[in-house]
């Protein structure tokens, strides 16, 4: 057998990939489990109120969110700031989402990324992961969340107005002695 015949091996699988199919499988079960020991304390209607609450609950909380972005983003065209305001959206729409989900555990979760002190750690250390990635060294492709948040940064730094103004770059004595006199047409705009 040559080394033309041999099967190419598939790149080696990220830790991240490795771990997160079994977190989540270890958290169904969980709450998998945590459902059945309730159901059996409170009785299964019990159960099944809850479940329907949580969903309600979380319907109105994204509901909630969506209608304070569409607020804060009126309010933005009408007064352009540099500063986007901090209107807190995202953490209450997976506070909602979570709250959707069947089960306990993530209900518990939830309400942690509701209640103000501990908010605040979950958005401390979203940032410190979104740092983290902005500053990777990882090849482009390796690491889709770096990637992702490499280019929200670009997107963010060209975003003021969207207008793109042409022009062209002129480097200190490169470039003709004499003034120029060649005819050019305005820019339109």
């Amino acid at each position: 057998m040559t080394q033309q015949d041999a099967p190419a091996r598939p790149a080696p699988r990220g830790k991240l990939r490795r771990v997160v199919p079994l977190l989540i499988t270890a958290w169904l079960v969980l709450e998998i489990w945590l459902l059945v020991q309730v159901g059996s304390w409170l009785g299964g209607l019990t159960v099944v109120l809850l479940l329907l609450a949580g969903v309600l609950i979380g319907g109105w909380l994204i509901k909630r969110a969506g209608l304070k972005a569409l607020s804060a983003a009126i309010d933005q065209s009408r007064d352009l700031k540099p500063q986007q305001p901090q209107t807190g959206t995202s953490l209450t729409v997976l506070a909602g989402l979570l709250l959707i989900v069947p089960g306990f555990l993530s209900d518990a979760l939830a309400l942690t990324l509701l209640f103000p002190p501990t908010r605040a750690l979950w958005r401390a250390a979203g940032r410190r992961f979104a740092r983290k990635a902005l500053r990777s060294t990882s090849a482009v492709g390796a690491d889709p969340f770096a990637d992702a948040m490499r280019l929200q940064e670009q997107l963010r730094i060209h975003r003021p107005d969207g207008k793109v103004i042409q022009g062209e770059v002129v480097e200190p004595g490169a470039g003709p002695q004499e003034p120029d006199t060649t005819y050019r047409p305005p820019i339109n705009g």
